[in-house]
């Protein structure tokens, strides 16, 4: 009998290790870049709800899952601004001001026999640089790591050992990250997995502890105004770890009088990708399909995303320079 669970070894470390695949994958995240960077909550000025829903290598039995479900938002308020032209004469002008920014998102992970989920929330700092804004974002979250023992066997069969790991655990954890926009440029860089939690197997410490990879992120993009119906927004997302895993998403968009966009994305040794959606009034739909690179492509039928967006705050959260879809 092992005194180590090999399999279960094997597949932690395969997850822990990965350069892409212990945090979610989001293909379309251009359209709620909050999901990867908690200083962009209420960058934009709008209230926005999003959903996202993505099913990895379709037709591959434990292949991964991720579910999302976000709202961030700006607090606003009105604020005064004492003017003098001269000693004698003084005024006070009325003018909209926020810069605090609240978000919060639920989240599901499924990778194999190992899943998570959790809850974040975020708190955001905006200042205004000239007719620029730059952010500052950070997370708290908790979440939920569970293991299916069921479904490890080792080649001897079931291990009675597996009767002595945690199925469930609780690990807290955090993100931090900065954004800078001019419009119609913007750039990020955050940090998920700040303290690198260690995940505990054994309830008797029969399994060593493994401790969470810090991933980093650093994403930034232009949009070109061709004329009043078209832009293009070219688009660039730097993934990497402490260890140097790393991993690019080069994308380029066009949108048609912002209510439709269509998209192509190269990420690097891994999958191209097309991406599509419409808006109608206020709300967003978008579709992503990655064909992968590898091998796995014979056996699946690629990779699916969806996004439903909602934003509200057209109106009294206007900010005349901040990038919008």
């Amino acid at each position: 009998m092992k005194k180590i669970l090999i399999i279960l070894y094997i597949i932690t470390l395969a997850v822990f290790s990965a350069k892409s695949q212990q945090e979610p994958i989001y293909s379309q995240y251009t359209m709620n870049q909050y999901l990867i960077n908690p200083a962009f909550a209420g960058s934009e000025g709008y209230t926005s709800f999003n959903l996202t829903a993505r099913q990895q290598w379709l037709g591959f039995d434990g292949a991964p899952s991720t579910q999302a479900i976000s709202g961030q938002t700006r607090i606003l308020k009105t604020s005064y601004v004492s003017k003098s032209r001269s000693v004698k004469k003084r005024t006070r002008k009325r003018r909209p001001s926020g810069k605090i920014g609240l978000g919060g998102y639920l989240y599901n992970d499924q990778n194999g026999p190992i899943g998570r989920t959790g809850l974040e929330l975020s708190y955001a700092y905006h200042m205004f640089i000239s007719d620029g804004q730059l952010s500052l974002g950070l997370s708290l979250s908790a979440y939920q790591f569970r293991i299916n023992t069921n479904d490890l066997l080792t080649s001897e069969g079931y291990d009675p050992l597996l009767d002595q790991a945690r199925e469930s655990m609780f690990i807290p954890d955090g993100s931090v990250g900065i954004f800078y926009t001019y419009q119609p440029f913007y750039i990020g860089l955050s940090t998920k997995n700040l303290f690198q939690a260690a995940v505990k197997f054994g309830a008797d410490n029969s399994f060593t502890d493994y401790q969470q990879v810090r991933h980093y992120y650093l994403s930034t993009g232009y949009k070109y105004d061709m004329d009043n119906d078209f832009e293009i927004e070219p688009s660039l997302l730097i993934k990497t770890t402490e260890a140097f895993n790393l991993q690019a998403d080069v994308s380029i968009k066009g949108y048609y009088k912002r209510d439709y966009w269509l998209g192509f994305s190269y990420r690097t040794g891994n999958a191209f990708i097309t991406t599509v959606g419409i808006k109608v009034d206020r709300l967003y739909f978008g579709y992503a399909f990655d064909y992968s690179l590898n091998d796995i492509q014979r056996i699946s039928y690629g990779s699916h995303e969806i996004m439903i967006g909602l934003k509200f705050g057209d109106n009294t959260r206007r900010y005349r320079w901040l990038n919008r879809f």
